[in-house]
């Protein structure tokens, strides 16, 4: 996209800093009594961590373009998966590590691929999915405590734990942020 200001700097913007790609989570201008005015920032890695780091104001910086694109999940190929654009039809490969809570999101589900130079680099699945239970053990009548729970294997292949009620057979909600049931679909 450019070079831009560490002046104009924006929440959520992507930045190549160092040869590292990194997104601005928080900033603050300083201007101190003593010296020139600094721009203080926190920025996430694209890839897991965050760094704190102070840009000198005014000090240029490489912004870079970014776009999400709402996708279908079309089949796993190997170590990635193929993605469709429901618009134009082009399809893309993201690699499964690249992909959060890919366990949880059954086929031909819509998710958001980031784009970053114009290339797919990671995809977020929706904030909740309804899945099957393939395998749970049946709950105990009486089995009444709150907050009991046990594991269950859904369709996906994914393993998450349900309150003791749940059965197979059933569908149910679940969190993809927290990977923890919501409710019974």
């Amino acid at each position: 996209m450019g070079a831009i200001s560490s002046n104009d700097l924006k929440n959520g913007w992507v930045l190549d800093v160092d040869g590292h790609l990194m997104s601005v989570v928080s900033f603050q201008h300083v201007k101190p009594g003593k010296g020139g005015a600094f721009v203080r920032t926190k920025l996430k890695k694209l890839g897991g961590g965050t760094v704190d780091r102070t840009f000198r104001a005014g000090e240029k910086l490489e912004r870079v373009t970014t776009e999400t694109k709402n996708m279908q999940m079309l089949f796993e190929d190997g170590d990635a998966v193929v993605f469709m654009d429901p618009v134009t039809f082009e399809q893309v490969s993201v690699s499964k590590s690249d992909i959060e809570s890919f366990d949880l999101i059954p086929p031909s589900s819509d998710v958001q691929v980031l784009f970053i130079r114009e290339a797919p680099y990671s995809a977020e699945p929706p904030v909740s999915v309804e899945l099957l239970v393939t395998q749970t053990d049946p709950g105990v009548k009486g089995d009444t405590v709150s907050n009991v729970t046990k594991p269950a294997t859904l369709e996906t292949g994914a393993v998450v734990n349900v309150p003791l009620f749940v059965n197979e057979g059933e569908r149910i909600k679940v969190d993809t942020r927290t990977r923890e049931y919501v409710s019974r679909a």
